[in-house]
């Protein structure tokens, strides 16, 4: 059912007043009869005068802890944020393929929270399930080793009915997987390597983060004004006239991001969630919604000395909602002339399709909005969720689809009734997008390789194949945060 008419229906024309717990809560703290059919607020652009930032990087053993702190890093006001550690952003991982990871994580927060792996195959218990909660002032030792391709991850944390603020107020970070394999086909490392986690924020007038979605915000998504890169607004980098690697994540809670450069100039996708493609494409844009991660390759020789590159959002169709207004990311000023001796690789390291005969069972969702009456968060029966897959919204005592372990299946997200976007998430696995139909019609360049979220845009149905190898409870979601909030989330169990 279209949103629009499913408001309709309940007779709040475009406002309705059910929503799941958290986000019921902070939406009745706003005037009813201020609110208007949401759009994504427009984007304030700032003076990209302040230096790009990157977390610091660590090593496994670095302790992780919650809690609120000063920042000033948003628009260089003092203001109240969460973090890990130092800052909006916690600290950047970078483990070796087949090391053994242990991270101490204590809840400095006055709530429940968790730290969910994201794009990490770690075995179940330590995955960061809405049932493995950390209470307030508790600690857990997260422990798992890395046994899966180079990549570009990220964690966050997973309370059912909380994730969407506690990310927006700023638990986030980066999780980098190395190996050999990757580091043998030489591509630009160091300074020349830019791990970059793009967000959009809301801020009051203080400059404070501000976590207050309306109900209609709640429908799609809570999306801010001011967009930073690595906590930082409108930031500029120096860079050199060589070939630079971006490792972009979409850490944003709803806002798709359809990355471009200024000039117009192409650049290459050579990377994904699951880490390099099978071989590069050569694009101009690519959409990135929430929870995606993509890896790029920018040649700056291709513009002049002393001149300004921005990685901007363009334009994009297909959702009423977001994508009319283009708006700069990030400045990058070409000021140091240099030689560059790197190739670009004509292919890829290998991955081997996952073949459809092995299938044993096609599991179709349809995702959207409905009038789901489960068991719900904290054992309710109210009709609490509106965002629901295949008309069910999220319990945690419920195991809503039973998987063999070792099996290979094919699942289908249907949002061809849909008018909302929903990247799709996956816990626990990897996938391999095999086809979309309505809507766009085909993959883009970043689906070709494996994939933990997907984008499912209106009207469109996406099957993607499946290899259960992780055993255990596992959950998949929709990836825009307040949709997973509200109840777009069910459990699969691999056993």
């Amino acid at each position: 059912m279209k949103r629009g008419t499913f408001l309709k229906t309940l007779g709040f024309g475009t406002v309705s007043t059910l929503a799941g717990g958290a986000i019921l809560s902070s939406c009745m703290n706003h005037d009813m009869a201020t609110m208007t059919p949401a759009v994504a607020p427009d984007v304030l652009e700032g003076s990209f005068s302040t230096p790009l930032s990157f977390p610091e990087t660590s090593l496994t053993g670095t302790a992780l802890n919650a809690g609120s702190q000063n920042i000033t890093t948003i628009t260089g006001k003092n203001t109240q944020a969460w973090g890990y550690k130092n800052g909006i952003l916690g600290p950047t991982f970078r483990i070796q393929s087949g090391s053994t990871v242990s991270i101490p994580f204590t809840n400095g927060l006055t709530e429940e929270t968790n730290i969910h792996w994201h794009g990490i195959l770690v075995p179940a218990a330590m995955d960061g399930h809405p049932d493995q909660m950390v209470m307030p002032g508790k600690t857990f030792n997260y422990s798992f080793k890395i046994d899966q391709r180079a990549g570009l991850s990220w964690y966050h944390p997973h309370p059912h009915e909380k994730t969407g603020k506690q990310v927006f107020m700023g638990l986030a970070g980066l999780f980098i997987i190395e190996s050999a394999e990757e580091k043998a086909i030489n591509l630009p490392a160091g300074a020349f390597e830019l791990p970059l986690v793009i967000q959009d924020k809301r801020l009051n007038t203080s400059g404070g983060i501000d976590y207050r979605p309306t109900m209609d915000e709640v429908m799609i998504g809570y999306m801010g004004e001011t967009i930073i890169v690595n906590g930082v607004h409108s930031p500029f980098h120096n860079v050199a006239t060589r070939t630079y690697r971006l490792r972009v994540l979409n850490g944003s809670n709803g806002r798709i991001y359809n990355l471009a450069l200024s000039n117009g100039n192409a650049f290459t996708v050579i990377g994904s969630d699951g880490g390099l493609l099978p071989a590069p494409e050569t694009v101009t844009d690519l959409l990135l919604a929430p929870g995606e991660r993509v890896d790029l390759l920018v040649d700056f020789s291709k513009s002049a000395l002393n001149s300004e590159v921005y990685l901007q959002s363009s334009v994009f169709s297909g959702v009423n909602f977001q994508g009319r207004q283009a708006f700069k990311i990030v400045k990058f000023v070409v000021n140091k002339a240099e030689t560059d001796s790197f190739k670009l690789p004509t292919s890829l390291p290998e991955i081997a399709p996952i073949s459809s005969s092995a299938t044993t069972k096609i599991r179709t969702f349809d995702i959207g909005v409905g009038m789901g009456t489960s068991g719900g968060h904290g054992g309710s029966m109210a009709m609490k969720g509106m965002h629901t897959i295949n008309g069910k919204v999220y319990s945690g005592e419920r195991i809503d689809e039973s998987v063999p372990l070792n099996s290979t299946e094919i699942w289908e997200f249907n949002n061809s009734a849909g008018d909302e976007p929903h990247p799709m998430h996956l816990h626990g696995t990897f996938f391999q997008v095999v086809s979309r139909t309505g809507g766009r019609s085909r993959l883009i360049a970043s689906e070709k390789g494996l994939k933990d979220t997907v984008l499912v845009m209106p009207g469109e149905k996406v099957r993607i194949i499946i290899k259960f190898t992780n055993a255990g409870k596992f959950a998949f979601h929709c990836h825009n945060l307040e949709h997973e909030d509200d109840g777009m989330m069910l459990n699969f169990e691999v056993k």
